[in-house]
């Protein structure tokens, strides 16, 4: 399991002063690729070899708002995995309060849209 931290800014709220839905994918996004250069992946040199990751499906909840200058935690764990895929269980958390669940499935694809195999440093992640 990866963990992130994340501040909540003004810009990330709508006028209900709660984190807008959207900006929920933006956290756990830039959680997956801290929890990848935590890997030693470096996904510079990997789109240059012509390899990618895309979203292909995630499954989310809302289950409580967070709120501007919360403080929260982005956890990332791979839960299941296929030579070119990745099934990740990623969790937003304000201290002990869940906020929002995802089941995030990525694939390894090249820059051409092939489905390629994933790096040698995501093999050993489940």
């Amino acid at each position: 399991m990866h963990t992130h931290a994340v501040i909540v800014h003004y810009e990330d709220t709508d006028l209900s002063g709660f984190v807008y839905h959207a900006n929920y994918l933006k956290f756990i996004e830039r959680a997956r690729s801290d929890w990848v250069r935590h890997l030693g992946i470096d996904q510079n040199a990997l789109r240059a070899s012509g390899l990618v990751f895309a979203v292909h499906r995630i499954e989310a909840d809302f289950l409580a708002p967070a709120r501007l200058d919360d403080r929260l935690t982005v956890t990332t764990t791979p839960v299941a995995r296929t030579p070119a895929r990745l099934v990740l269980d990623q969790r937003i958390q304000r201290g002990d309060t869940p906020l929002f669940a995802a089941k995030v499935t990525l694939v390894a694809m090249s820059t051409d849209g092939r489905p390629r195999r994933l790096p040698q440093g995501l093999k050993e992640t489940v």
